[in-house]
């Protein structure tokens, strides 16, 4: 059976010519295109594609010998958390976030995050069509779940392009075709699209406890109700929204169905750590292992153990396009090329340090005492760990001249540690990824609540994530922007898209003038990205314009 699956990018449109021999005429037995979905497993099947692409964001690999290992890097580096002390070393897609003013509209980062959403959004326009297609013939409540399903990744890819680019093409249809007119819509016509869609989504998915089951239990990181209103509250709040967006925020939190891990848990609750770093250990971040704060978590499978799991199965050197998710070589130090170190599982697997954290996360940020601070989620020291080294089990001095401070022994966040012994090398990360949880849920409403001149509820939501982590509490009088962001850091660092964060509130080059940073050329006009030049250029019939500045 030959199978014909449509994933249109904008713009982006192949032709091909016809031959003449009859015999080279392919015969189509069966087709699942667009038009073809009529049936609930068809269209669940799109569902799962849709989530697959939607998962490309996070573990997106360049294949072999091209850049693009560094994509995630894009999101942290030339923020107030992270840059790179090795510039030399730097993948090629992140040096635009260091100097400001080598970013352009042909930067390979901003085409893809443009391609990416705009997949999402074609694919989903494709489902929503085939569910309102009368040869479709399902009850209403199931159209309904599964046009939410599709409604709720059309509004968060839109939601991401609009923070990201500002005006955009709006799209309801699916693209089958050439075309080459597209304009940018205004903004309430994209705002009111991605409210529209995530107030569906909101009211007709399931809620959590209520997803649906496969052979393996509860599918969990299917999308739910409070997916869309964590989604929702992020919209209002960049609309100035600020009372739905509160209220989006308590749909999540008075529902009952999550709560914040106050107490030890899980697979390594017996040994020495905390509550907070439990959340962030292989084998304890699902739902279904007990994590009650998870709202949304990418489930990654073992591709060794779980046929078609995200993962790399090659030889080392080999690369996977889309399926080798990079957040541990990212945040991850390369103290297995120290001389004295070897790779370990206590020490977060092998890691390539694409990032550093910034001395103002590492020496300002934290008061003494704040769990979100401990070794168990921080590493600042190292010890030598080969057994054949006279040093063995010694600190690392950091001010001998033998140790490389730049890339091998460098302070790193522990969220992302994670050890495959089958797979030594680190080719494949295997650990599951958080994309929400109830920490971020406060944060958002305390910001709600300070955008509406309520700075004592503000600082008792937030006194809810500081007395988890054991910090002193705040008064209304501590809460500010900056106060906000700085909490949001130390909740959610390397969890966060922090670029994304400070541009949807207007703070990103103030949050990194002032801060020590090694950045350079950044202004106003980098809080929008640029719209890239390939789409510009193959838009001729219609001016899809450039934003101010680039």
């Amino acid at each position: 059976m030959k199978n014909k699956i449509y994933m249109l990018s904008l713009l982006i449109v192949m032709g091909v010519s016809s031959c003449q021999n009859d015999y080279l005429d392919e015969k189509l037995y069966s087709s699942y295109d667009p038009a073809a979905l009529n049936d609930e497993l068809g269209l669940n099947a799109a569902l799962i594609g849709l989530q697959n692409q939607y998962s490309t964001w996070h573990t997106f690999f360049q294949t072999p010998n091209s850049t693009g290992q560094g994509w995630l890097g894009c999101w942290q580096i030339g923020t107030d958390v992270a840059y790179n002390k090795s510039p030399a070393d730097m993948d090629p897609w992140c040096v635009p976030f260091t100097n400001y003013a080598n970013l352009t509209p042909t930067d390979p980062a901003v085409s893809y995050a443009w391609k990416w959403a705009y997949k999402i959004i074609n694919n989903a326009n494709s489902i929503i069509a085939a569910v309102d297609n009368p040869k479709t013939i399902l009850a209403q409540p199931t159209k309904d779940k599964i046009a939410a399903e599709a409604k709720f990744y059309r509004g968060l890819a839109y939601n991401t392009l609009v923070t990201l680019f500002g005006k955009v093409p709006l799209i309801t249809v699916p693209v089958s075709g050439p075309k080459t007119d597209f304009v940018r819509a205004e903004l309430t016509d994209l705002n009111k699209l991605i409210v529209d869609d995530l107030l569906f989504a909101k009211t007709n998915l399931p809620t959590v406890n209520n997803v649906s089951s496969n052979v393996k239990g509860k599918t969990y990181s299917r999308a739910h109700s409070a997916m869309a209103s964590q989604v929702l509250a992020e919209a209002y709040l960049r609309m100035g929204k600020n009372d739905l967006a509160e209220a989006a925020c308590d749909a999540i939190i008075n529902s009952g169905d999550f709560s914040l891990i106050n107490q030890r848990y899980g697979s390594k609750a017996n040994k020495p750590g905390d509550a907070f770093a439990d959340m962030f250990i292989y084998g304890n971040q699902r739902r279904s292992q007990g994590n009650k704060e998870a709202i949304w978590v990418l489930e990654i499978e073992n591709p060794s153990s779980v046929v078609g799991g995200t993962g790399s199965n090659l030889p080392v050197g080999a690369v996977d396009e889309i399926g080798s998710p990079q957040y541990r070589r990212v945040w991850g130090s390369r103290y297995h090329q120290q001389k004295g170190m070897v790779l370990c599982d206590s020490l977060g697997g092998r890691g390539i340090s694409r990032i550093a954290l910034t001395d103002w996360v590492l020496n300002s940020l934290y008061a003494p005492g704040d769990m979100r601070n401990s070794k168990y989620n921080l590493r600042r020291d190292y010890y030598y760990n080969d057994p054949t080294f006279a040093k063995f089990g010694q600190k690392v001095d950091i001010n001998d001249p033998s140790v490389n401070t730049q890339r091998f022994i460098v302070p790193q966040t522990n969220k992302w540690n994670e050890f495959n012994p089958s797979d030594p090398f680190g080719q494949a990360m295997i650990k599951d990824i958080i994309i929400m949880r109830l920490g971020e849920t406060y944060l958002l409403k305390a910001e709600a609540q300070f955008k509406q001149g309520k700075l004592p509820e503000a600082a008792t939501t937030i006194n809810i994530l500081r007395s988890r982590a054991n910090a002193a509490p705040v008064t209304a009088a501590d809460i500010t922007i900056d106060f906000i962001l700085d909490e949001r850091v130390r909740e959610l660092l390397a969890e966060e898209n922090r670029r994304m964060t400070l541009m949807r509130t207007g703070q990103l080059v103030n949050r990194v003038v002032g801060r020590g940073q090694k950045i350079t050329g950044i202004s106003a006009t980098n809080l929008l990205l640029p719209i890239p030049q390939t789409e510009i250029d193959l838009n001729k019939d219609a001016a899809l314009g450039q934003n101010s500045g680039y």
